[in-house]
This record gives structure tokens, sequence and C-alpha cells, in this order.
């Protein structure tokens, strides 16, 4: 795929406020940036949101390997049908969770394999890989705090605090091992203060990405 956008995406625990900032930015940059679109991962199609329901469901006792599909499967929708095609058109994608998810979620917290999501991460994903990742990073107390006030949760919400802190150790493992792509941001002060240093952050780095693209020959 010969890529001309830009896909941008966060990442974190349940409760970092990874969507509540995703939004922010997008707010700032539609008036700003021609082309900028917002999705969200598992969904963003139509054949997306109905295994995002899925996987959402508390009622449902789907097993890790049946999970780790169903997110992959998802993906791969998303990205024939709507990211590759946007890339291809030049647009900017701000992306709600991408393939650092599952090697946080899938491996590091449900114990499965990195062997073989890296095998499927080859097969359905790559070279596809985000220019920048925003890890919104805070502790689990922070975390739960922020998921008890929203009431409802989803089934993965439902996990213990030894869960989400080996979720955590595996985005700090992503972050060590590409510190080129992966921004961590401290995720616990205010909305207000946290949006401000993404967005100061996103216009630096997103300058460097296009600085650093090399030309294509015509």
């Amino acid at each position: 795929m010969v890529k001309k956008g830009l896909l941008i995406t966060f990442e974190g625990i349940d409760g970092s406020g990874k969507t509540t900032q995703i939004e922010l930015l997008e707010r700032e940059l539609a008036s700003r940036i021609p082309g900028v679109r917002m999705v969200r991962e598992p969904g963003g199609t139509q054949t997306g949101e109905r295994i995002r329901d899925l996987l959402a469901d508390r009622t449902l006792n789907i097993l890790p390997p049946a999970e780790l599909l169903l997110f992959f499967a998802s993906r791969a929708q998303l990205i024939g049908e709507l990211i590759e095609p946007e890339l291809r058109k030049g647009g900017v994608l701000l992306c709600d969770r991408f393939h650092d998810a599952t090697i946080a979620y899938q491996s590091y917290g449900r114990g499965l394999s990195l062997d073989t999501i890296r095998m499927l991460e080859q097969a359905f994903v790559l070279p596809l890989r985000p220019d920048i990742t925003f890890l919104l990073d805070c502790s689990y107390e922070v975390a739960k705090k922020r998921m008890s006030a929203r009431g409802a949760r989803a089934r993965i919400e439902m996990m213990d605090r030894r869960f989400f802190e080996r979720v955590r150790d595996g985005y700090h493992a992503i972050a060590r091992r590409e510190p080129e792509r992966v921004v961590v941001v401290d995720a616990a002060g205010s909305i207000g203060a946290v949006h401000t240093h993404i967005s100061n952050l996103f216009f630096r780095r997103m300058a460097g990405v296009v600085h650093a693209r090399p030309e294509r020959r015509r």
C-alpha cells in the first residue's frame, strides 16, 4: 500500500481516558486539518461494530483464543474497508485502540502466545503500522475510579487488578521497544491539562513524521 495519510492511535488500559482524549483531539483538528476522521477498534465498520457488541456482552463466556480471533476479524475488516482507503487518499485517521491493544490485553493480560499474535499480525496487519501512538498511562486506582463513575461495565472491564496491571506492563514494554512511535502520556491529570499536552505533542510529532518520510520517486 502506498501510504499518503497518517494513522494516529490512542492506547491505554480501560479507564485511562483515551476515548475522551481522542474525541477532544478530533474536535480540535477538524477545523485545522482536512480529512481528519476518528474510528474505534474493535468497531469502525458495520461488521466490526457487531463484533464489538459480542465482545462486550457480559453474559457470554468467550474463551481467550476465540476473543483473540474476534479482535483480528474486526481489525482486518477495518483495515480493508476503511483505514487503507483513507490513508491512500491522504487522510488523517485517529484510531481508538489498534494492534498494540491485542499485545497488551491478549498476550500480557490473558497469557496467550505472543508468537501466535505476531503471526496473525504478519498475516492481517503488516506492513501497516501507526505513525504515532499516544499511550495514556495511569495507575489501576485512577482507572478503577473512572470506570466506576461510568456505571455499567463491559465484559473486559470486570477483570481484576492483577489483570490490568499485567496489561499496563505490556503497554510499557511496547513503549520501551518502540520509543520513536509510542509517546507515553501521564493520564492522571485533569482532562484539560492532558488534552493540551497531547495536542502539543501531536503537532510536534506529526511535523517530525511528515519531515522524515522519503519523497516518492516520480
